[in-house]
């Protein structure tokens, strides 16, 4: 069925706006994919905090350009669809690669983090780093290990104080 001429600038509108409210996009290609995979999928980019929508080429190449983003024509070719990093490009991009594993009709076209262009190579080697939680844990880790190093060595002195009189205080009842 196709689409009318402003149900098809609404269109070209919704893929504009995920191109420019997304901290990051990756292009799929999905060819063999059934609905129910489709939606397992969904679901694993979901609780990444992004989203897979499946996008009709020309129209998702018309709001490309029109968000200013210089996509290779390359990517709109067979089938397409989008992941939509909100939240966390790593983990939108790790679940695409993870699915892509067992789908082998999941490929990686290419994408955009910050309006840049990245590879395929480039999108599955932001997959590899470590989830947000993990990046916040490490980060706070990095933050506090001066301030508990300085809190240990104030301590010290006081410390090494209590033992000496603790040691003192023991050996004392043994002496009398």
């Amino acid at each position: 069925m196709a689409l009318s001429k402003e149900r098809k600038q609404q269109v070209i509108a919704q893929y504009e706006k995920w191109l420019t409210e997304s901290e990051a996009v990756v292009l799929t290609e999905y060819i063999g994919l059934n609905m129910p995979q489709i939606d397992e999928l969904r679901a694993k980019i979901r609780e990444a905090g992004g989203e897979f929508h499946v996008v009709k080429n020309t129209l998702v190449k018309r709001a490309f350009e029109s968000a200013k983003l210089e996509a290779p024509d390359e990517y709109f070719v067979n089938s397409s669809a989008i992941g939509v990093a909100f939240e966390d490009p790593p983990g939108v991009a790790k679940a695409i690669k993870d699915f892509g594993k067992d789908h082998e009709f999941v490929q990686i076209k290419g994408g955009f983090m910050d309006g840049v262009h990245m590879s395929a190579d480039e999108i599955k080697a932001l997959a590899e780093l470590p989830p947000l939680p993990v990046v916040r844990g490490q980060l706070l880790g990095v933050i506090s290990a001066p301030a508990s190093k300085l809190v240990r060595t104030l301590a010290e002195p006081g410390r090494s104080l209590a033992q000496v009189v603790k040691s003192r205080a023991d050996s004392a009842p043994a002496a009398a």
